[in-house]
């Protein structure tokens, strides 16, 4: 975990006030996991936060349980990439994670695309058929420029 946390995430402190304002308590395994999470630039599985922790600071059913609270909390979005496994990402207090991925199909790699060329036609959906409060995920998935290479 020795490498610094991307310049959007949230401090440490902030984080675990958000856990004390809603009267949860900041136990080692929960911070091990914040301070993880707040670190990648992806959404990483529950494994591989498991694997990131200190040694003896928690076990994998404590990945889970912790994970799943914060999910409850709003403070982690959980992402699908069509390979079964759960990703969870880190979210600021009052982000509406409103993220797509660009995912390999072969290595899994996730590149985040900043473009949402899908808002207008997201209104258009929801006017036609009277909704309101339409949302969308999208993810593209494709082989990257490393396993295009490897490619027989």
């Amino acid at each position: 975990m020795s490498m610094s946390a991307p310049a959007h995430a949230p401090p440490l402190e902030e984080l675990t006030h958000r856990l004390r304002r809603r009267e949860r308590r900041v136990t080692a395994p929960r911070q091990a996991i914040l301070e993880f999470l707040r670190r990648q630039t992806h959404p990483a599985s529950r494994k591989e936060i498991f694997s990131a922790l200190p040694r003896g600071v928690g076990d994998l059913a404590t990945v889970y349980r912790s994970v799943q609270l914060l999910e409850s909390m709003g403070m982690v979005q959980r992402f699908d990439f069509g390979d079964g496994v759960a990703r969870y990402r880190l979210l600021a207090e009052g982000e509406d994670g409103h993220r797509h991925h660009l995912i390999c199909r072969q290595c899994r790699t996730v590149v985040e695309v900043r473009e949402c060329f899908a808002a207008d036609l997201e209104r258009q959906i929801a006017r036609r058929n009277g909704y309101r409060a339409v949302s969308h995920r999208l993810e593209f998935f494709g082989l990257c420029p490393q396993c295009q290479g490897a490619e027989p």
